[in-house]
């Protein structure tokens, strides 16, 4: 499909915290005493005690006291509470100082003078900010307090504790108070002012639960102290307070490493931590085992079904082709367009699929009957795209049709909202956790909106220099795909709008290339090129795994991956052909006479 088409107004087709609430928990332990966080003696943090054996060597090269504080806390995090206190005796190094130790008691039991005066000492008076920096060895040279970490926000701390004593005492219905720590200890902060008229008008809420709900806080009973405690501990140096979990996070931290070092991981199971991770190749999907021919035209776009049972392949020839995906039989054949069709989408529970037409109709299809249930037939020019919101029962078309260009739907077909920021759409995509609609239009705009699906309202826009042909969510809804004219696919930060990575090597200028997410725990991205080619890029480091010889002519228009089989995509292209990708030339065991098509 062409980015660009003849007709006036029609184109060619990316802190933990504990849910406990017991005020004895050290990083995410059971102890229940109330020393916390494995503090298991009065000696400073990081001190070997005297009659301890002396260890002075290091562990192969690391700090044998951080080495061992680390696992002390983990074989806390593990519930092997003795054995940490074992090794805390054996080891003389305790997990953290009593300062530290007190300090977390005072916030998880809201003391909130005695929580500053361990964090701060006196570099903070009661009304006052703090302004001293941290030095020593667990506590301040200057008073005491804890040593903070390098560019640590002492205002923003405070601001943040006394908030949380704000909003307690208007929980404990003490609002004369309340308003006294807002006007004197908040106030003088100014540390954030546009949250201080907000936290003014929680003094009218009627009653906890209303304070709870306009402040969206969970109350003392619930797990704000522990959240607290947590983000606070982030400004404190880790040498003093280590950071919660800091094994765990370790570990996952060298699994990660494995897998960016690994090209070929294609599952979603972790590595084990027994032996260093590799995948070999020859497990990799990498051979066409099936090719598809029931289409007479060009192959616009596909999709699997959520469940992955099923795939929609959208063609010039005007139809759509529903097939399963054991032996790629054809389900139902929807027939109703009377132009190309462009695109097609399954609904969340797979019980829908939404086909767009340059017959500037989107129709609406029970996917077990193969039944036409609604028919979106307002747009006066092409439906290029169409979004399904996570619940199922409501979507958004786009469209070249300048008046109604991008539009939301019920499964009625009444028309529940419509935004006007841009005359053209030419795809667009719906974040899964359905926080963000994001949308793009075609030249000369260039522009890529996204939306606050929930508000309807923009969050920001970007204009580009370079054309777009589209976009995709990842399924934790944190990145997006965005394929550009120029030869490159972005992966963009969808709240920092920040390009995370660029993927080279595929050709796209003139028509409208897809590419896509793929592979066990989305690992890859995958996609088409005007060379008849099929692109695998490592998503966390951006080195191209595969390019694959994909089809025999012309554009391969889109890639889709098997969400619940890692070892299968497919590729649609301008030869008429839907090709399946695997690492086996057999699929559900079945040979090729059983199956629609020939085997390659």
């Amino acid at each position: 499909m062409r980015l660009n088409h003849e007709s006036p107004q029609s184109s060619r087709i990316g802190t933990n915290s504990s849910s406990s609430h017991k005020l004895t928990l050290t990083n995410g332990s059971s102890h229940p005493q109330p020393i916390t966080n494995g503090s298991l003696s009065d000696y400073a943090n990081g001190e070997q005690r005297e009659d301890s054996p002396k260890a002075t060597q290091t562990y192969y090269g690391h700090d044998r006291e951080e080495v061992t504080r680390i696992l002390i806390q983990g074989l806390d995090d593990l519930g092997y509470n003795g054995a940490a206190a074992a090794l805390s005796r054996e080891s003389g190094f305790d997990l953290e100082s009593p300062f530290v130790a007190a300090f977390r008691n005072a916030v998880l039991q809201g003391e909130w003078t005695e929580a500053e005066e361990l964090l701060f000492g006196s570099r903070v008076s009661k009304h006052g900010n703090g302004n001293d920096t941290a030095n020593g060895n667990g506590h301040s040279r200057h008073g005491g307090g804890l040593l903070l970490a390098e560019g640590a926000d002492t205002n923003g701390m405070l601001f943040s504790m006394r908030q949380q004593k704000f909003l307690e005492l208007l929980e404990r219905r003490d609002r004369g108070s309340a308003l006294m720590v807002l006007r004197q200890e908040l106030t003088p902060l100014d540390q954030d002012s546009g949250k201080l008229p907000t936290l003014s008008s929680l003094i009218m809420c009627q009653s906890e639960d209303d304070l709870r709900e306009r402040a969206e806080w969970d109350g003392a009973a619930g797990i704000s102290r522990q959240k607290l405690l947590s983000d606070l501990s982030q400004s404190i140096s880790p040498s003093v307070m280590i950071p919660e979990h800091r094994l765990a996070i370790l570990l996952q931290q060298v699994k990660q490493n494995q897998i960016s070092n690994c090209l070929y991981h294609n599952t979603a199971l972790s590595p084990s931590l027994y032996s260093d991770h590799t995948c070999d190749r020859s497990q990799f999907p990498l051979r066409t085992v099936l090719e598809l021919t029931q289409h007479s035209d060009e192959v616009w776009y596909l999709e699997f079904s959520h469940d992955g049972s099923r795939l929609a392949t959208a063609s010039a020839d005007n139809t759509v082709v529903i097939y399963d995906t054991v032996l790629f039989k054809v389900i139902h054949t929807l027939a109703d367009h009377l132009d190309k069709v462009a695109y097609v989408s399954w609904s969340p529970d797979d019980s829908k699929l939404i086909s767009c037409s340059f017959d500037s109709k989107a129709r609406v299809w029970d996917t077990m009957s193969g039944n036409c249930v609604i028919v979106i037939e307002q747009h006066a020019y092409p439906v290029t795209t169409a979004a399904w919101a996570p619940d199922s029962q409501t979507f958004v078309t786009g469209s070249h049709d300048s008046e109604l260009p991008l539009c939301l739907w019920d499964l009625n077909g009444n028309r529940l909202h419509m935004w006007s920021g841009s005359p053209r759409i030419t795809d667009c995509s719906i974040s899964p956790d359905g926080q963000k609609l994001v949308a793009m239009s075609p030249r000369p705009e260039n522009k890529l909106c996204v939306y606050n699906f929930a508000t309807r309202e923009e969050i920001y826009s970007l204009s580009l220099k370079w054309h777009m042909s589209c976009v995709n969510i990842s399924q934790d809804s944190g990145s997006m795909l965005v394929n550009m004219a120029n030869n490159e696919i972005h992966l963009v930060d969808i709240k920092t709008a920040e390009t995370i990575r660029r993927f080279l090597g595929q050709k796209q200028g003139e028509f409208v290339i897809r590419s896509n997410f793929g592979g066990g725990g989305e690992n890859f991205v995958v996609s088409g090129s005007e060379d008849s080619r099929i692109h695998i890029w490592h998503k966390e480091n951006g080195t191209l795994v595969e390019s694959l010889d994909g089809h025999s002519k012309g554009c391969v228009n889109a890639v889709a991956w098997n969400p619940k089989n890692p070892g299968m995509f497919a590729s649609a292209g301008d030869d008429n052909k839907v090709r399946i990708w695997s690492k086996a030339s057999t699929l559900g065991g079945k040979t090729r006479d059983s199956m629609n098509g020939f085997e390659r």
